[in-house]
């Protein structure tokens, strides 16, 4: 009951500081016959805009893909590789980022991100989805083709539901489910949505979407982030290595007496299902069904094999045997690390980049052994190294006829900057946040718990 209570208070109290933040953009808003006798003529451009019913149907089928790579995709992946008594949990997990995250996003998350307000985070003028019916397209800089804004909506929320999953990865089988609750929407509200809007939303201080001869950060010109390196997976990674610090190690890290992965065969079915749904990730993130998505969708999974193959030969190399672990690795480490480059680069580039997520990424993740963190589903080793490795590529394989934009330093420091603006921001709130639950509610389970699994201690249930 004393759990219960603190979750509740915490979500009221960042539910008021999302209103504090904002109060002055409803306090400012002119009323309607004001607001149409100062305004000037409204854009013409989502008003000439009309239905693309073959871009429509593609973001639907879209939409629909990247929900597949959390539920069941990554629910999955995760499960097969905690042990038997905590597998529940770990789907649960993935479950409960869910659905938390879906009445989040449509309540602020989205308004947060997709509205011009500040280079730092949007407005409100689109809380509680205001403004959007069935008949609304999505507007400029985010679609440049006649897609109704609810498709758009659900397309984005799929992606701020796969970030928050993917930080548990970190954690698994040692956090408590009412922090790991309150965890998801602190730092939903705080981490992921001023992200989002810096590198995605209308002027954001990244990406500077709809801005002309955007400067960008460093003054080098915007980062480019074509499906989400940095705000989904060097976001996620610099949160689950946080955590990681933050929560200490398992019992038995590092030594051989850790219990072994449940089943290897649901991990490479989970593997298999991100893969396929990466496809709507990247390609759908053109917003059409045209060249650039075909473009995406090919570079997508070329470099997705190449890194696949590139950890298994290291692997096979250093270790003496190729693993089923590591392949399904492998795979997904080419998957974060072609992300930020999928409408940006050519075949050529997606073998370069699939080549080196593959080495370093098999290579990072053997860094928590050498500076003891427990990253236990190597959430750092493959999303945020992959997500870098991606992002900084991006700056010098970017092909001007694919991605608009001309590789070179210039580029490169640009991409770094964004790199460096995400490690920092992400880490420092996450720690904060990470610390204030610690010390209101505790962070971990106790030792007892952690030794007999999750499962049928928090939630009851166990498996046969």
């Amino acid at each position: 009951m004393k759990n219960v209570s603190v979750l509740l208070t915490a979500l009221a109290f960042i539910a008021l500081i999302v209103f504090a933040m904002h109060s002055s953009a409803f306090a400012q808003t002119p009323a309607p016959a004001a607001a149409a006798a100062a305004a000037p003529a409204a854009p013409a451009t989502p008003a000439a805009m009309t239905l693309d019913t073959g871009a429509t149907a593609w973001m639907l089928t879209s939409a629909l893909l990247v929900l597949m790579m959390t539920l069941p995709g990554l629910a999955l992946f995760y499960g097969g590789m905690v042990h038997k008594e905590s597998v529940l949990a770990t789907l649960m997990q993935a479950f409960v980022a869910t659905t938390l995250v879906t009445v989040l996003w449509c309540v602020y998350g989205y308004s947060l991100i997709f509205t011009e307000h500040s280079g730092f985070i949007g407005g409100m003028s689109k809380f509680m989805l205001n403004g959007i019916h069935v008949g609304t397209l999505t507007p400029a800089p985010m679609a440049s083709v006649g897609v109704p804004e609810t498709v758009y909506v659900i397309f984005q929320l799929t992606f701020g539901i796969i970030t928050c999953a993917l930080i548990f990865g970190s954690i698994a089988t040692r956090v408590k489910f009412s922090s790991a609750i309150v965890f998801i929407a602190a730092w939903f509200t705080f981490v992921y949505c001023p992200v989002a809007h810096w590198v995605w939303g209308p002027g954001g201080m990244l990406g500077g979407a709809g801005v002309d001869n955007f400067k960008g950060l460093l003054g080098y010109g915007g980062a480019l982030d074509f499906a989400g390196g940095t705000v989904v997976h060097i976001n996620a990674g610099i949160a689950g290595l946080m955590a990681a610090i933050v929560m200490g190690k398992r019992k038995g890290f590092g030594k051989d007496e850790m219990a072994p992965p449940y089943n290897i065969v649901l991990s490479v079915i989970g593997a298999s299902l991100l893969w396929v749904g990466w496809f709507g990730f990247n390609a759908g993130s053109a917003v059409a069904a045209n060249g650039n998505a075909g473009m995406a969708m090919l570079v997508t999974h070329v470099a997705t094999a190449t890194a696949s193959l590139a950890w298994m030969f290291a692997e096979w190399f250093t270790r003496g045997k190729p693993s089923v672990v590591g392949i399904i690795s492998g795979a997904v480490a080419g998957l974060v690390a072609i992300t930020p480059a999928s409408g940006f680069v050519d075949f050529g580039g997606s073998l370069i980049i699939g080549i080196a997520a593959g080495v370093l990424c098999f290579w990072a993740c053997s860094l928590k052994f050498k500076f003891g963190f427990d990253d236990s589903l190597d959430v750092f080793g493959v999303h945020c190294i992959g997500g870098i490795i991606g992002a900084l590529l991006t700056g010098v394989l970017v092909v001007k006829e694919i991605g608009n934009a001309d590789p070179g330093i210039n580029q490169l420091i640009a991409q770094a900057g964004g790199v460096v603006a995400t490690i920092v921001w992400c880490g420092v709130m996450s720690y904060i946040i990470l610390k204030i639950i610690d010390v209101v509610m505790g962070l971990r389970v106790d030792e007892a718990t952690e030794h007999s699994g999750l499962d049928l201690a928090i939630h009851g249930e166990k498996l046969h």
